[in-house]
């Protein structure tokens, strides 16, 4: 799993994820938002977000190396509140979403993009531990 925290709020970090994203030339394809989600049946949950992330011509190419590892695209990266004050993200590595299907053409194709995602998590400034 691919992970940061931060002491950005939930709202802060997607801002900056959106921009590692649009930097790594990748596309956001869809962005769902549990609070607001959750407000609109009157209900209060801590911030929680899911960005699904791809683009079409690694859609193109997975999809000829391995039809049925389409499942796993778009790319989820999750944010959420932890409780404690910080904002954790998350995110498979591609390659570990590919790794199931044994194909070499499909895990060369996981491990270029895993390099793109470690990139756009590096987008958020993370805690540092002393």
């Amino acid at each position: 799993m691919l992970k940061r925290t931060t002491p950005l709020d939930v709202d802060e970090t997607v801002a900056c994820l959106k921009q590692g994203i649009e930097a790594q030339g990748m596309r956001l394809v869809s962005h769902i938002n549990g609070q607001a989600n959750a407000a609109r049946i009157g209900k209060q949950v801590p911030g929680d977000q899911v960005l699904e992330v791809f683009r079409p011509d690694f859609a193109i190419r997975v999809w000829e190396a391995c039809k049925p590892a389409g499942i796993e695209i778009p790319v989820r990266i999750h944010v959420y509140e932890d409780g404690e004050g910080m904002t954790r993200v998350a995110c498979r590595p591609p390659s570990a979403l590919f790794a199931r299907y044994e194909s070499t053409p499909l895990n060369a194709i996981g491990l270029e993009l895993d390099v793109i995602f470690e990139a756009i998590l590096d987008s958020v400034p993370e805690v540092v531990h002393a």
